[in-house]
This record gives C-alpha cells, structure tokens and sequence, in this order.
C-alpha cells in the first residue's frame, strides 16, 4: 500500500483583492511622487514677479497700519500713543497697553471700522491701571 500525503487545509492566497483594495492609493501616491520631480522651477520673471507683488502688498498694509494709527491718535477722549498696530492680510494687530477697558474697547472698533479690516486681534494688548501692569487683556 502506498501511503497517501495527509490531507491539509490549502487556501489559494487573495492576491487580487488584497492588491485591489490598494491599486488606487499605489496610483495616487506614485501620480504623487512623479509630479512633485517634474514641476519646473519658476522662471526669474515670475520670481521677481512674485517679490513686487509681495511689497506692493506690505507697502499697501503699512498703509492700513499708518491710518489706523492715525485714527487711534484722533481719538478725543482716550490716550493711544502706547498701542502699536500692525496689519497682515487684513487682520489689524493692536499690541502695546493702554489704560482702561473703555480703551481697549474702542481701540477694537476704530481698528475694525477701517476699510479692508477684516478683523481685530487685540490679544497683545495690555491693560495697565494707575500704571500698573494687570496682565494682557482678553
């Protein structure tokens, strides 16, 4: 009698739903790869370009910077010579301190009735009573 090999549980390997669950994120990440190589470095003309309109841009800001600071030294009943502002994508920047919660407050509106303001951020800006700094106000 020859002897039989015991039967054993063979199961075929899934391949082709294993691999077909990844073929499209293999794409993807291979597209990926292959463009990010071949992108062209820009040309001096759209460098230089690129620097105008970045100055134009904070000559521009400055600008807003310079009239804000201008209408907050305006102001008739409060004293902000000690708030700086500064302005990046149309967000005004008010830092410094100025001297009661009626300041700060009006200092938020004067800088947010400027045209192209788009919003305020007064975290920086300090509140300091009888000269006293009580931290930054919120």
């Amino acid at each position: 009698m020859a002897a039989t090999p015991p039967e054993t549980d063979v199961r075929p390997i899934p391949t082709r739903r294993v691999l077909s669950g990844w073929t499209p994120v293999l794409v993807a990440a291979v597209t990926l790869m292959v463009s990010c190589a071949t992108t062209p470095p820009p040309s001096p003309q759209q460098t230089a370009f690129d620097q105008a309109a970045t100055a134009e841009r904070r000559a521009a800001e400055d600008a807003v910077a310079n009239y804000i600071y201008l209408q907050l030294n305006s102001d008739p009943i409060y004293y902000y010579r000690h708030v700086d502002v500064h302005v990046d994508n149309g967000v005004a920047i008010l830092s410094g301190y100025v001297w009661d919660t009626q300041a700060l407050y009006q200092a938020r509106k004067i800088a947010g009735q400027v045209p192209g303001i788009t919003r305020v951020v007064s975290t920086n800006l300090e509140l300091e009573r009888n000269g006293k700094n009580t931290g930054p106000a919120r």
